[in-house]
């Protein structure tokens, strides 16, 4: 899958999931919270038939007078009676506090239930009953609510992929036949324009000719179409490239891709400074590196005034390359990268360099920096 496609359906994916996920939250945590105080009314009930109990077990003990006197309790209730005056009697256990306007509350892990005696026994107006929760029955609900997320998060998550990819499915079919239109047509590329490159070299090696000046116009136009190759190239093959590694001459390398735009740097008139210390070394794929110096190379002679300087600086931390033509606005810098983006519709392209050599960088952890000023000039920093 490619870095679009995967992007994209990351994006529906995000998006989906975390609106279905939201919902089904909500729908849970309103159907937990609503049968946990169905669970702890059930548990208040309960208190009330103690409070019942305890009262008639009072109203017994005053028309009998037996004696000795049973208070009427059992576990695993708490309970104490208070008088009109709610002062404590006796009971199993003496709250410190009671709210005495509530009929049923809770604090801490215990419930409290206050039972009004009407007509009063032995003097008591006020039975307070209490017990500790019952966790068992909130922390089953619990589970059940949290296994139910984790399922239906699961489905969803299933068929959020399975919808997302009918989603992504035209994108990656009109990609698929991009991928075939550009890899008939770089394979159709290949000889002509070798065979180009290969008669003019034989003609100025061999031959003196009057048109010299025609000749190197067909020379640039040739490796102009040489590079656009070799870019489509790569962006068809990058994922299948096999790689070879090695410690490679860097500053051998780019002098050597300098001398092959010699013949564009001259059309364009521009004044070459070369600061490119000898035998810098660098571990990457000579193909990579290759890709890397000519699309940087091609834009900042591409996009260079004419008569304009063109400056190239390697040292054994970085390469950079500085032209001094139409320059970058500071908004267009970040979508620069972007495959398919040109910021200056007049001069020719795809806008696929610098997404190449943002791919070279990240293969090999480089870091990649652009300074420019607008209509002064660009710097491409690449280090290592």
């Amino acid at each position: 899958m490619l870095q679009s496609e995967k992007r994209s359906l990351v994006r529906f994916l995000f998006i989906y999931l975390s609106s279905t996920l939201l919902l089904f939250l909500l729908a849970t945590f309103i159907f937990y919270d609503f049968q946990k105080q169905h669970i702890i009314n059930t548990q208040n009930s309960q208190l009330h038939e103690e409070a019942v109990h305890i009262s008639e077990g009072l109203r017994q003990l005053s028309s009998t007078f037996s004696n000795p006197l049973i208070y009427p309790q059992k576990e695993p209730f708490s309970s104490a009676v208070y008088n009109l005056d709610k002062s404590y009697i006796f009971g199993s256990f003496h709250p410190s506090s009671i709210f005495w306007d509530k009929a049923y509350y809770q604090k801490a892990n215990k419930l409290f239930y206050i039972h009004q005696l009407y007509p009063y026994y032995l003097g008591v107006a006020h039975i307070v009953v209490s017990k500790e929760i019952n966790q068992k029955p909130i922390d089953d609900l619990f589970n059940i609510s949290l296994l139910f997320l984790c399922i239906a998060g699961a489905f969803f998550t299933i068929l959020g992929i399975f919808l997302g990819k009918l989603f992504i499915a035209p994108m990656k079919e009109s990609i698929e036949k991009m991928n075939r239109f550009i890899e008939d047509t770089t394979h159709e590329f290949n000889t002509p324009i070798s065979t180009i490159l290969t008669n003019i070299e034989l003609i100025d090696t061999f031959y003196e000719s009057e048109a010299k000046t025609e000749l190197k116009r067909i020379e640039v136009a040739s490796k102009t179409l040489s590079r656009l190759y070799e870019d489509l190239s790569f962006l068809k093959l990058n994922h299948d490239y096999h790689r070879k590694v090695v410690s490679l001459n860097i500053s051998k390398l780019l002098k050597e891709r300098v001398e092959y735009f010699k013949t564009l740097i001259e059309v364009k008139k521009l004044t070459l400074i070369k600061e490119i210390e000898q035998n810098i070394y660098l571990t990457i794929d000579k193909n990579d590196a290759i890709r890397l110096i000519d699309n940087l190379l091609s834009n900042a002679i591409k996009y260079n005034n004419k008569e304009g300087n063109l400056t190239i600086h390697l040292n054994n931390k970085r390469l950079s390359i500085t032209d001094t033509g139409i320059g970058i606005q500071k908004e267009d810098i970040k979508l620069i990268h972007t495959r398919f983006k040109r910021v200056n519709q007049s001069e020719g392209g795809f806008g696929i360099g610098l997404d190449i050599v943002g791919q070279v960088v990240k293969c090999y952890n480089f870091k990649f920096k652009i300074n420019s000023i607008y209509k002064q000039h660009t710097e491409v920093i690449i280090t290592w």
